[in-house]
């Protein structure tokens, strides 16, 4: 094991010196240089679990499951490592998961016999001395286990069946993006024999679900809120970490939050979304209409400028840090690096893909609180909006309107609600009533839209897609005003209202080739996982068909 461990170690400083001349050298992209550091990792963890499971089968025999056969432990890789974009000096996020619980085999003298869930904890402990340990050599990999289930107060390995029920029952808004990229990267066995893709039964419901789920905006600014102050904690005092190129404002994480978001609220309905590498998903975005190709370039080309930049921060000293040096040697050694003659023109065009990204970000995240709701912005449970007064509320409405939302005091499904939802539809009935004082609106599709959502207050996303998306709303309110069928059609089938938010439906025509291509890639997608059996792909169609009656 030591000998594994020193040559792993020693491996690793032949990769960097060589990712660096690559990179600061030779100019080589930023797909090279990620995909070296991944790479590294895979073969890495693949050798450290050969090196423990023939350790521990010498002292326990093998684990197995109830039909006899070895259980096998999978290593999951988690957000960079999962989407092969690690960086040059990336901890890396794993999560252990064993598929059978069970005991050991034992030796052949019928000793060593120990549960299936304790030789997989020692497996652990044997990989991470091989790969995470500092010793004379370096290290290979700092290892980070954080992201498994119950954090670092859970197991370090954990059984599938367990993994499941911690979805079901505890999996935290927040975990489903951390899931979004995982995947199995070792050991290479496990991978060839197909046996990690059992994994995917368990993942894929708890990431995306099958609506479009836009309650997860709350959880992404109160997450990303952590982050900024988390962030600004580090730099009280110390300037000098202010400048921080992946958390500061417009930072790589701003980017990558962009694209998760989008892909987690839609790519339940979409499958064609599901991607791990952050400028594949921006690309795929700009196919299903979600983001305009110029702003999908600009931001890839901020996350490239700022990975590289990123890159040349940890070539400085090997560390984990992503804070620009503020000494000029060093400032001026990056900018050299990456084609500028000076730190001047670099600062000024680091500064231009920042605040692009920072106002995409902002653009993205504000739309759930505009300043028009004057009346919920009072700090309720969990940092949320308090509920405006239910009465004062009702004396700034219309007459028809004040009839029809008066009856929600005593409804069972308004007061069912959570404090946060029903937040969002009070809020939603404020700017209502503002839009009706404005001219924007009129009565008919303010008591319509009444009508519409008080059958549908149990699937909660309909009110966080309205508050989220301002246009989306008013859209409806029009629609609504202008004639009872859309309100009929929208309460037989809610998801089509999706079809509001894409300027698609009102400038463009029906194309029988591109709805056919498109209904091609989703059903590609659902290949890709397993997913095309006849029940998904009828219900895909019958999405696609909904929608496109209610476009026509």
């Amino acid at each position: 094991a030591s000998t594994v461990g020193a040559a792993l170690r020693i491996l690793r400083q032949l990769v960097m010196h060589r990712l660096i001349v690559l990179d600061c050298e030779q100019q080589q992209g930023l797909d090279v240089i990620t995909r070296g550091v991944t790479e590294l990792a895979e073969f890495a963890l693949n050798m450290a679990c050969i090196q423990a499971f023939a350790e521990l089968d010498a002292r326990h025999g093998i684990p197995t499951a109830p039909d006899g056969q070895r259980a096998q432990m999978w290593v999951i890789g988690m957000g960079k490592l999962g989407a092969r974009e690690l960086n040059v000096s990336s901890d890396i996020d794993l999560i252990y998961v064993y598929d059978e619980d069970g005991e050991t085999a034992g030796t052949p003298d019928g000793r060593g016999r120990v549960s299936n869930h304790e030789y997989f904890s020692r497996a652990v402990r044997l990989i991470y001395g091989l790969i995470g340990e500092t010793t004379e050599h370096g290290f290979v990999f700092r290892v980070d286990l954080a992201l498994r289930p119950n954090g670092n107060s859970g197991p370090s390995a954990v059984s599938l069946g367990a993994l499941e029920e911690y979805f079901q029952v505890q999996g935290r808004e927040w975990e489903r993006f951390a899931w979004l990229k995982s995947r199995v990267i070792a050991p290479r066995d496990a991978i060839a024999s197909g046996s990690a893709r059992a994994l995917r039964t368990a993942v894929l419901p708890f990431v995306f679900r099958r609506y479009l789920d836009y309650n997860v905006f709350d959880s992404l600014r109160t997450l990303h809120r952590r982050i900024r102050d988390h962030a600004a904690k580090r730099s009280a005092g110390h300037p000098e970490r202010a400048n921080d190129v992946k958390l500061s404002r417009g930072g790589i994480r701003e980017i990558e939050f962009t694209v998760q978001l989008l892909q987690v609220v839609r790519g339940g309905q979409f499958p064609e979304l599901r991607t791990r590498p952050t400028l594949d998903a921006l690309q795929r975005l700009t196919r299903a209409g979600l983001m305009p190709q110029a702003t999908a370039d600009a931001l890839s080309a901020a996350y490239v400028f700022l990975r590289r930049v990123e890159h040349r921060i940890q070539y400085l000293d090997d560390q984990q840090t992503h804070v620009l040096p503020t000494d000029d040697d060093n400032l001026n050694w990056i900018a050299h690096t990456l084609g500028y003659a000076s730190c001047c023109p670099f600062l000024t065009e680091l500064d231009a893909h920042r605040e692009l990204v920072a106002q995409e970000f902002d653009k993205l995240l504000g739309g759930g609180r505009e300043k028009e709701c004057k009346g919920c912005n009072g700090a309720g449970k969990n940092g949320q909006a308090a509920p405006p007064e239910f009465e004062a509320m009702l004396d700034q409405l219309s007459e028809r309107f004040r009839a029809r939302v008066a009856l929600w005091r005593e409804h069972p499904r308004v007061l069912a609600l959570r404090d946060d939802a029903r937040v969002r539809l009070m809020r939603l009935v404020q700017r209502t009533a503002l839009w009706m004082r404005e001219g924007r609106v009129n009565e008919d599709a303010a008591v319509r839209l009444a009508d519409w959502i008080e059958p549908l207050l149990r699937r909660e996303s309909y009110l966080a897609m309205l508050l989220e998306r301002p246009p989306v709303h008013e859209r409806l309110l029009r629609l609504l005003g202008a004639a009872r069928w859309p309100a009929r059609y929208l309460l037989q089938h809610p998801g089509v209202i999706d079809e509001l938010a894409s300027n698609a439906m009102l400038d463009e025509r029906f194309v029988a080739s591109d709805f056919g291509r498109e209904l091609e890639d989703r059903c590609s997608a659902l290949r890709q996982t397993g997913e095309d059996d006849e029940e998904s792909l009828l219900n895909l169609l019958r999405r696609a068909h909904h929608a496109e009656v209610f476009r026509t």
